[in-house]
């Protein structure tokens, strides 16, 4: 079953392995709403956490970004950039890596804003 979160405040690694467990276990699917500054955490498909934006919080999709975090991870591959929801041909992102590399950057800021290690 999905627990689906949007997170505005910080949330723990601890919180996070219990909403993983569920589903992918270490793994975790995220979005990120780099300019809202929130996320959403813990759908089983990035889509459904982006259409949860959309309509709880009024993202745009071409704000959106999905992500996955690898909780037993440090560093830089704790978070994966990785998601078909980043193809976004007509704002240049021809993949579903996020390419642009600020983008990544305010989606690691994000993610280090709401994410106690």
């Amino acid at each position: 079953m999905q627990e689906i979160k949007i997170l505005k405040e910080p949330i723990t690694i601890a919180e996070l392995k219990e909403i993983a467990a569920k589903q992918f276990g270490n793994m975790i699917k995220a979005v990120a709403d780099v300019e809202k500054n929130l996320m959403a955490v813990g759908g089983e498909f990035h889509v459904d956490m982006q259409t949860l934006l959309s309509e709880v919080e009024n993202s745009s999709g071409q704000n959106t970004w999905g992500i996955n975090l690898y909780l037993n991870r440090l560093g830089e591959e704790f978070i994966e950039f990785d998601s078909m929801i980043n193809l976004k041909p007509a704002s240049g992102n021809r993949s579903r890596n996020v390419e642009d590399s600020k983008v990544q950057e305010k989606i690691r800021k994000i993610v280090d804003r709401l994410i106690i290690k």
